[in-house]
């Protein structure tokens, strides 16, 4: 059986936190094009989020906060492995399970079918998630025919690091200095800044620029179809085509800009889910030793509210202060028709 992966003490820790907190009831609030106010909050779970600055432009930012408004990092103060929810909304005890399967939580960055390239600023306070930025321009991914922008929904494990200072044993690449990426195959189409739950189905070793990228294959709790698939091997059986298209995406995706195709360690080909549950663990482990500074933080911002023998916690004011600096939301600058261009490749 797997071990936990959040130790008693951080679980009690993050317990008192949120029991402070009042219970909240409210309902999803949607976004609304014409509405008068500077930001709005859109409620995920337990979290909820504000958007600050405008969006389209190099000082847009998703910020998280918890029951009335305390702000959180999406790195550090969501827990990896999600809870059994309670009426008070304190977590549980014991793993949320669906059946018999331990389900992580996954921060989404980018929506399936969207080209923003979308991200965790593991180098902001309260690490936001933000438009990635290069030589002064917003990303974009490329439309690689057929596909149109991300294929997946496409997030982040919260609480875990990609150590740059850890050499694989398997591929001898080192880690690229972020939290794990994802790819949530479910049908539903998420938001920017939504929490949801994952069944983990394998993993794809990606080498990018040298650098190790692994790439968490997973699925919604709540698609229909994740009680069917509990392995890689179901994905290949039941998605024709879907596990190729996913390689395919990977290798060719910087070709546009210029870049060479991306390697893959083991032929491309994916692991099973045990293997992955173990790089999970690792990279874990690598962010418990990166917030309690027992390890080089390679510019990463550890400003976190819940970690249990973190050096780096602020108070809930400060942490309310890192949002309230920030550019008050705004309305979208426009986007470059280029983005919605074909590539052939």
């Amino acid at each position: 059986m797997m071990r936990p992966l959040l130790q008693r003490s951080s679980l009690r820790c993050l317990r008192t936190v949120l029991s402070s907190f009042p219970a909240s009831r409210d309902k999803l609030v949607t976004q609304a094009a014409a509405a008068p106010h500077l930001f709005y909050l859109r409620k995920t779970m337990h979290y909820q989020t504000e958007e600050r600055g405008r969006p389209n432009s190099p000082d847009y930012r998703i910020y998280f906060k918890i029951s009335e408004g305390k702000y959180i990092s999406p790195f550090h103060d969501i827990p990896l492995i999600a809870e059994t929810e309670q009426d008070n909304d304190v977590p549980a005890k014991k793993p949320r399970n669906s059946e018999t399967e331990v389900l992580y939580n996954m921060v989404v960055e980018v929506p399936r079918w969207s080209n923003a390239k979308m991200e965790i600023a593991t180098k902001e306070p309260l690490n936001p998630i933000k438009q990635d930025v290069k030589k002064g321009k917003l990303r974009y991914v490329a439309n690689i025919f057929p596909h149109k922008g991300y294929i997946w929904n496409y997030g982040a494990l919260p609480q875990t690091w990609e150590d740059p200072n850890h050499t694989d044993t398997d591929t001898k690449c080192c880690g690229d200095n972020d939290p794990i990426d994802v790819c949530d195959i479910g049908s539903q189409v998420c938001s920017p800044g939504q929490v949801i739950q994952v069944k983990v189905l394998g993993i794809l070793a990606m080498i990018d620029e040298g650098e190790m990228d692994w790439k968490v294959i997973a699925i919604n709790a709540k698609d229909p179809d994740a009680k069917n698939l509990n392995s890689i091997e179901d994905v290949r059986k039941s998605r024709p085509g879907h596990l190729e298209a996913t390689v395919d995406w990977f290798r060719k995706y910087k070709v546009p800009d210029g870049k060479p195709e991306n390697q893959f360690g083991f032929n491309g080909q994916f692991k099973d889910k045990d293997f992955a549950v173990e790089i999970i663990k690792s990279t874990h482990e690598h962010w418990r030793a990166l917030v309690q500074k027992e390890t080089n933080n390679e510019g990463i911002e550890c400003k976190n509210i819940s970690c249990c023998k973190s050096p780096l916690k602020c108070s809930v004011d400060e942490a309310r202060d890192v949002v309230q600096s920030a550019p008050a939301f705004g309305s979208p600058h426009p986007v470059s028709l280029e983005v919605d261009k074909w590539h052939f490749v």
